[in-house]
């Protein structure tokens, strides 16, 4: 139901691949037509980290994590939306950690939607939960999407 209010930012939510992140993609979408926001979805990326460093000795010469991740969150969309993709829709991939980018972005927000895991692993464990970063420093309320509730349908 989209309101007559004044614009609203936008409903940012961090898309990793994760099946909790494609349900925070759902809800957020259903954030967005209730408040009247745009949705703004952003997937990052950064360099691995291993156990003995940064693993650059093991990264292929070739490998563009960019395209990947943006190949990653095209697919996303469309497995999320099919052809409903919302028009209000706009996607950024970034080079940086999840929190950060998704924090940054709060400061302009209506709300922030994640998933309550994501692909964290190793990277997860020494740098903290991203859903747990939002929640404790985002700039505007954050929606912490756990289990497989769906959505209030979209109308």
């Amino acid at each position: 139901m989209a309101t007559d209010r004044a614009p609203v930012g936008p409903v940012v939510v961090g898309v990793d691949g994760s099946e909790p992140s494609r349900q925070a993609l759902r809800w957020a979408r259903s954030v967005a037509q209730s408040s009247g926001s745009d949705i703004e979805v952003i997937a990052t990326w950064a360099m691995p980290v291993t156990a003995g460093g940064l693993g650059w000795a093991d990264v292929p010469m070739d490998w563009d994590r960019s395209q990947e991740t943006a190949g990653m969150l095209d697919q996303v969309l469309a497995e999320v939306f099919g052809a409903d993709q919302p028009q209000n829709l706009r996607t950024s991939v970034t080079h940086g950690f999840a929190s950060q980018t998704l924090l940054e972005a709060s400061k302009g927000a209506y709300m922030v939607v994640v998933g309550n895991r994501g692909h964290g692993g190793l990277t997860g464990m020494l740098l903290g939960s991203v859903s747990a970063a939002c929640t404790e420093r985002a700039a505007c309320p954050v929606l912490v999407i756990r289990g497989d509730t769906p959505p209030p349908p979209v109308r």
